[in-house]
């Protein structure tokens, strides 16, 4: 790449924030009617698109676990669609022994001392799970089969640089959610490929286990939520600032 083509495609990331706002917005689903957006966006994805959950006259794809956790989504700003949603699962207050997800899934493949037993007691760690993108807004043919995802084609070329706002908007709205309510440290069990791709944007997802068959190849991965986001690439500091005071925002918006 030419010193001209790296300087453009600079230029390029430092107006994906603005480029965002004219699309999307992130905001923390804190009524039951945002929430329940989130349902059915899940339902879309998980029953009706992928048949990994039964399909129910509800419309919802809800468990257990939503009770004890955060919901993101992210809108399609000039329809008012809802494009994709993320939960962040908290201990349970009632019960906080009582083991999250992934420790049930991965209690096999884990390594020792994970989670952490003094993070675990002050509630200090959370689970990402229930990552969905709507069928509509993820068409290629790598796509199939997964909830979401990210290749290098989401970036495009050198030439015709692409950016992949969808996943990425809310994974640092996530990041942000989980800065606000005081977790330290998110677990998440995921493809490999779709850790890698994160990873790209700054920070370190850190695998804490061996690989299990759940759907498809899953790695179970932790992040230190302050140190990612300090690391966070230069260049999309902005986007990440941007998605910041919107969920921020949202957080004042529900506390008034």
């Amino acid at each position: 790449m030419s010193l001209l083509e790296q300087f453009n495609r600079m230029l390029d990331y430092t107006r994906i924030h603005k480029q965002f706002q004219n699309y999307f917005r992130v905001l923390p689903a804190l009524t039951p009617e945002l929430q329940q957006q989130a349902f059915r966006l899940r339902h879309e994805v998980y029953c009706r698109e992928l048949e990994w959950e039964p399909i129910n006259d509800m419309g919802m794809e809800t468990d257990r676990f939503d009770a004890q956790s955060h919901h993101c989504l992210l809108q399609n700003v000039n329809n008012g669609e809802y494009v994709g949603c993320v939960r962040m699962i908290l201990p349970n207050p009632s019960t906080p022994a009582e083991l999250l997800p992934f420790q049930l899934t991965c209690a096999k493949v884990l390594n020792p001392g994970e989670p952490n037993a003094d993070q675990l007691h002050r509630s200090a760690i959370a689970e990402v799970s229930r990552l969905a993108i709507h069928g509509k807004y993820r068409r290629r043919p790598s796509d199939q089969g997964l909830p979401a995802s990210i290749t290098e084609a989401d970036y495009g070329t050198h030439k015709q640089p692409r950016f992949p706002y969808i996943p990425i908007g809310l994974y640092m709205g996530l990041l942000e959610m989980a800065r606000i309510n005081n977790i330290e440290t998110l677990y998440i069990l995921t493809e490999p490929s779709l850790a890698k791709h994160f990873c790209k944007l700054g920070g370190k997802l850190h695998p804490v286990g061996g690989a299990i068959e759940h759907r498809g190849k899953r790695i179970p991965y932790k992040m230190d939520v302050n140190l990612v986001i300090k690391q966070i690439n230069i260049l999309l500091k902005p986007l990440f600032n941007v998605i910041s005071t919107e969920m921020k925002q949202g957080y004042r918006d529900k506390a008034q």
